[in-house]
């Protein structure tokens, strides 16, 4: 016990003094929020733009544009020729990529810092001159229709997040998946993805992020050079339709055609991010599955020799969260015995404080993971990005790690009461692929 404790002073210490990130942020007239993070200890620059916007932003008629346009907006613009991107950017010691989920979408490069006017003139093409065309489209079309062969069709396991969400959602635009429909990508016309773009992808819909190796007086004066004539958007409105309470179990199977062992899925529909009660949940999820050391783990794959993979996926979002448990039965062992199993530990969870030692632990590794996230400048870039658009809190970057040290055992006990209930879940049997008429 005394070892732990010297262990979280001296993790508390260091995040408290080392990784204090340093920021200033301010708007254009355009209304492009700007977050500069000037750290010269190394040669390397991060430039990110983060859009806000994601799959829940589509017509329920066109899923999948946001995911498309990660895509489309790197097929080339009016002054790069198309398929010169990313030799531009690897041509100058570069990389970057982009990631989209239901709420944003992510654009980013790291370069040597001498690259900062490059990487601000390649993010505002992509802003203002993408080069939309039926050509492109077509492109695009085909390489996500290959990554969804590849990461869903035909990976083992790689429906269930779909098939949870069509469970947990009636309402929701957030029950459809990230890359959406084929067919709907087929049936969309080109003046579709040109609204698309006009819509969600401008100044006043984004934040760029600058973090690394710069100086501040240059850096401004790039990006009102670069992005201040870019024009502003029509101000977008958001009115999602709301969930009713899950107040009885929901039972679902799912049939997966790539898979030989069947899967028990649990899910629970949770709070938004800016609920603190969502953060309460990811140290719950820790708790019960994050490593062999976790209740679960523990219990169900090294004692009882009844599962050979347990985990748990918190899944947090703008609008609704997920906290999904699932697990992959050992020989013979029945799916409701798994589920019986993972009840125990969540009814414990429900009816008693966990004990101290276990508490400590946990807080120890939110220390280390808050040391991490801050530890390289693509990192804090995309950490400064998502508290401002998403949690609309850019402090919280050094902030969030006391919510976590503040989240108390009888804290814990108490959400797990308000949402971890068994008339609260989905319960999804996963299965392999057989005749669904029996």
């Amino acid at each position: 016990m005394k070892s732990l404790l010297v262990s979280a002073m001296c993790l508390s210490i260091f995040a408290g003094i080392s990784q204090e990130v340093a920021f200033e942020e301010y708007d254009l007239d355009n209304d492009l929020h700007v977050i500069l993070h000037q750290d010269n200890t190394a040669p390397l620059i991060s430039i990110s733009v983060l859009y806000h916007v994601g799959s829940k932003d589509e017509d329920p008629q066109r899923t999948g544009f946001a995911h498309f346009f990660e895509h489309l907006l790197f097929e080339g613009t009016e002054n790069i020729k198309k398929g010169e991107w990313d030799k531009i950017v690897s041509s100058n010691g570069g990389s970057g990529n982009a990631t989209t989920d239901e709420d944003r979408t992510y654009y980013y490069e790291v370069f040597p810092s001498n690259n900062l006017e490059l990487g601000l003139w390649l993010e505002s093409e992509r802003m203002l001159h993408p080069v939309i065309n039926q050509k492109g489209v077509d492109t695009q079309n085909e390489v996500v229709k290959e990554e969804k062969r590849l990461r869903v069709d035909n990976s083992p396991y790689g429906k269930f997040i779909e098939n949870i969400k069509k469970n947990l959602f009636q309402n929701h635009p957030y029950k459809e998946t990230v890359i959406g429909k084929m067919a709907d990508l087929d049936a969309a016309t080109l003046d579709e993805f040109i609204a698309f773009k006009k819509k969600f992808y401008s100044p006043n819909n984004a934040v760029l992020v600058i973090a690394g190796d710069f100086e501040k007086d240059n850096a401004k004066k790039l990006i009102s050079n670069y992005f201040k004539d870019i024009p502003k958007g029509a101000e977008i409105t958001r009115n999602f339709p709301k969930e009713d309470p899950i107040t009885t179990e929901i039972n679902a199977k799912a049939y997966d055609s790539n898979i030989q062992i069947p899967a028990s899925m649990i899910a629970y529909r949770t709070p938004g991010l800016r609920n603190r009660d969502s953060q309460v949940l990811e140290m719950i999820s820790t708790y019960l599955s994050d490593g062999p050391s976790s209740k679960l783990y523990k219990k169900m794959v090294d004692d009882e020799k009844q599962a050979l993979q347990i985990g748990a996926i918190p899944i947090t979002l703008e609008d609704y969260g997920m906290y999904i448990i699932f697990a992959l039965p050992v020989g013979e062992t029945g799916l409701n015995t798994l589920n019986n199993s993972i009840e125990e530990e969540v009814e414990k969870l429900r009816t008693d404080l966990i004990s101290e030692n276990d508490y400590q632990k946990l807080q120890n590794k939110f220390e280390n993971q808050f040391v991490n996230s801050n530890s390289s400048v693509e990192g804090i870039a995309n950490s400064l990005a998502e508290y401002y658009m998403l949690y609309g809190d850019t402090s919280l970057i050094n902030k969030e790690i006391e919510v976590y040290r503040s989240i108390t055992r009888e804290e814990i006990q108490e959400v797990a009461q308000k949402y971890l209930k068994p008339n609260q879940r989905l319960v999804l049997e996963y299965l392999p692929e057989q005749n669904t008429a029996n």
